[in-house]
């Protein structure tokens, strides 16, 4: 995960880096940090765990280079993960 698709992702949502914080478990902080990366974010993996989950449970799909075009960025597919 990359600071550029955890701000796609949120965009796509129409989630503000507070409703992150709160979705995820995570704190503000930290959000404001990994969101202001360009490229891979560091951390923890359990963070960035947290976030993915949280992004995931509202339909949003991480794809990867080669996935659909090139390059990485994020989809949204079916809320709740009902796929």
């Amino acid at each position: 995960m990359n600071g550029e698709q955890i701000r796609a992702a949120r965009a796509l949502l129409g989630w503000t880096a507070a409703d992150l914080a709160g979705k995820s478990g995570v704190s503000y902080p930290t959000i404001q940090r990994l969101d202001a990366t360009k490229g891979p974010v560091g951390g923890r993996f359990e963070t960035v765990e947290a976030i993915r989950k949280a992004f995931e449970a509202e339909g949003i799909q991480f794809l990867v280079d080669g996935q659909v075009a090139s390059g990485i960025g994020v989809a949204l597919g079916n809320r709740g993960g009902n796929d």
